[in-house]
């Protein structure tokens, strides 16, 4: 079995965001990246099918250099080698245009399943896994909790509001990862240092033949401003019994909240 793997290089979950000087773009000086965390239940989920079923398995980033020390990472955990999707073009892609070069790249390579993580924390989009299944003429199961692979089969167990579904396909296919599916494993030393010798190829636009397919005047979501939330008033503390405290919060959501 031959298993592609998404994965998007993003700012460390504890990163404390600052906003750029444009203001169309968080300040990245300083900004360590990460996987993102859903990327790694799809990553995890590439390993075990392959050391159960045998076969390869290839991750993919779409980015600048940030996405290097991902995939080195992904590399380290298991994955049998890499391609760096590496174009200025490819700078702060909206959704579609992402998954036009990621369904390039993919396009032609002869995998059997294509895994995701449900959404990148970076943007939370979350439609990058489903774009992807289209423009390949795949079909699909998202939020997947529970993956089974049965010859030229899946059945994938997936989450919706309020229950769980049971989503049966065949192979090709695109499956985008929910936490839940698995336990990520962490690089082992010996992982670390074979990651090192992998093989990580650079593609850029012109080479995935997308140049013209996603330049900047096609993209069909652009970052007008960032801005942070705003500041959160300070709080009031109510002094008294609890009666006269019960009033008072009363008269203050009525009143000044405007809740009641």
């Amino acid at each position: 079995m031959k298993i592609a793997v998404c994965v998007k290089a993003v700012p460390d979950t504890e990163t404390k965001v600052a906003i750029g000087a444009d203001k169309k773009d968080i300040d990245r000086t300083g900004v360590r990246y990460i996987a993102s965390p859903y990327d790694e239940f799809a990553i995890e989920e590439a390993i075990r099918l392959k050391e159960k079923l045998g076969g390869e398995t290839v991750g993919f980033s779409l980015g600048g250099n940030e996405a290097v020390d991902v995939l080195r990472d992904a590399l380290a955990r298991g994955l049998d080698s890499a391609v760096h999707l590496k174009d200025d073009l490819f700078n702060n892609l909206d959704p579609l245009s992402t998954a036009k070069a990621l369904a390039a790249a993919i396009a032609d390579g002869g995998f059997d399943l294509i895994l995701c993580g449900q959404q990148g924390v970076g943007g939370d989009n979350n439609q990058v896994p489903a774009i992807l299944a289209e423009l390949l003429k795949l079909p699909q199961a998202t939020v997947v909790v529970k993956l089974e692979i049965d010859g030229p089969k899946f059945k994938a167990e997936r989450e919706i509001e309020g229950a769980h579904e049971m989503v049966e396909g065949t192979l090709p296919a695109v499956i985008s990862a929910q936490k839940g599916l698995n336990e990520p494993r962490y690089p082992s030393i010996k992982g670390v240092m074979a990651a090192r010798r992998k093989e990580i190829t650079t593609k850029d636009a012109a080479a995935l033949g997308v140049k013209d397919a996603i330049e900047s005047s096609k993209a069909k979501v652009r970052i007008v401003e960032f801005s942070l939330p705003p500041s959160r008033p300070q709080g009031k503390k109510i002094e008294g019994d609890a009666a006269s405290q019960a009033k008072e919060l009363v008269q203050l959501l009525r009143n000044e909240a405007r809740v009641i």
